[in-house]
């Protein structure tokens, strides 16, 4: 039960890094910021593997670029829905 509460809690973290590193919210808050740590750290380490540091099962770096991808590309989404809708 703690590895999955350090989980959500690094995952939120590198989410929220993400957002920040970008420059854009993500939707979903707190919420948001986990799912994207979470999808961030699955893509980063299929597109670069288990390397660096690893925190609560998450290899931080590959993490950490693969949730900045997934933000920017969300984000782009986003934009583009809003557009087409204006």
């Amino acid at each position: 039960m703690l590895s999955f509460l350090w989980a959500l809690i690094i995952g939120g973290i590198i989410g929220w890094l993400a957002g920040m590193i970008v420059g854009r919210d993500i939707p979903g808050g707190i919420i948001g910021n986990i799912i994207a740590g979470f999808i961030g750290a699955w893509l980063g380490s299929l597109i670069l593997g288990d390397w660096g540091p690893v925190v609560a099962d998450f290899a931080i770096i590959p993490a950490l670029i693969g949730a900045i991808l997934l933000v920017f590309i969300v984000s782009f989404v986003m934009r583009a829905m809003r557009k087409s809708h204006d």
